[in-house]
């Protein structure tokens, strides 16, 4: 599992903390979406997963490894895969394969390896037949499941999306959900940052935030019941005041 305890973080030594004590689980083969407010810390917590950030205080482990340990560091960012925002950050080839291949080729993996890897998470996101296409050419949702396919390449254990169906049309959006809610069936666990508070529908687990601190915790159900403290804090309630 993930672990987190205690976990504090400002940017800058003088700075307000911008996580305030955060402690949770995320169990191998979970999903949990975690929502709150714009700048409650959501983005800052999910990067402290795989050890792009480092606490200020607290920890972080990931498998048994903290994520401190920087003799650890390349296996903690193999198991716990980061989608960006913005997916053009961390498209780095020139054609759909060649992006697929980048990480299983820095391991060292065998050719043929790399070549079951990259057929196999390209058609795990839907996007067989567009190997050879260039990845400009792509539309946003095509980026976002190219970057999608290139973290499944790393044989993840777990995966933190950063709004991943953020500006994508309706399709799009869907193809990406039906993706995020197949893979923990498949044990790997899901933490996404969502915006929509439709996206958490499936999720075992909802965290809510603000001003960084876990403010609640539960299923979808329970989190959207109390829905007068949600709307406290800057979020909208589904209609129908939640899910069954």
């Amino acid at each position: 599992m993930i672990r987190v305890e205690n976990l504090i973080y400002r940017y800058e030594p003088e700075a307000p903390d911008v996580l305030r004590g955060i402690s949770l689980t995320i169990e191998e083969g979970a999903h949990t979406a975690l929502i709150g407010p714009n700048g409650c810390g959501k983005t800052t917590l999910i990067r402290h997963l795989n050890a792009l950030l480092l606490p200020v205080a607290g920890a972080v482990w990931v498998d048994g490894m903290k994520t401190a340990d920087t003799a650890s560091l390349r296996e903690i960012r193999r198991l716990v895969g980061m989608v960006f925002q913005n997916p053009d950050s961390q498209i780095v080839g020139m054609t759909v394969e060649e992006d697929v291949a980048f990480g299983p080729g820095n391991l060292g993996l065998p050719s043929a390896e790399i070549r079951r890897r990259v057929d196999d998470c390209l058609k795990a996101v839907g996007m067989t037949g567009l190997e050879k296409r260039n990845t400009h050419t792509l539309s946003g949702g095509e980026k976002r499941l190219l970057s999608l396919a290139g973290v499944l390449a790393m044989d993840p254990r777990y995966i933190a999306l950063d709004e991943p169906t953020a500006y994508l049309d309706p399709a799009a959006k869907q193809r990406v959900l039906d993706i995020i809610r197949r893979l923990p069936g498949e044990g790997i666990a899901i933490i996404h940052i969502a915006h929509d508070m439709r996206d958490v529908a499936g999720a075992d687990r909802v965290l809510v935030m603000d001003q960084g601190r876990l403010l609640l915790a539960g299923t979808p159900a329970e989190v959207f019941r109390n829905a007068e403290l949600l709307t406290s804090v800057g979020l909208d309630v589904p209609p129908g005041g939640g899910f069954k």
